[in-house]
């Protein structure tokens, strides 16, 4: 269960961006998604591999 303390007068809407934050960083909606349609595990591997790249290539622009 996610819990998210509020100080006194602190806004509601600050309140409600900290919680789908903590929400976002468990992974749940990920998860989920992954659940509705089946993928072989060479599909998996292939997307870890093409994302591997992207990043890769991102990190060698920057320097």
């Amino acid at each position: 269960m996610i819990v998210v303390p509020i100080k006194e007068g602190e806004n509601i809407e600050r309140a409600l961006k900290k919680f789908k934050r903590k929400f976002e960083k468990t992974g749940i909606v990920k998860q989920l998604r992954a659940r509705q349609a089946f993928k072989k595990p060479s599909e998996r591997k292939r997307d870890v591999v093409k994302r591997a790249i992207y990043v890769q290539k991102l990190q060698q622009a920057e320097k």
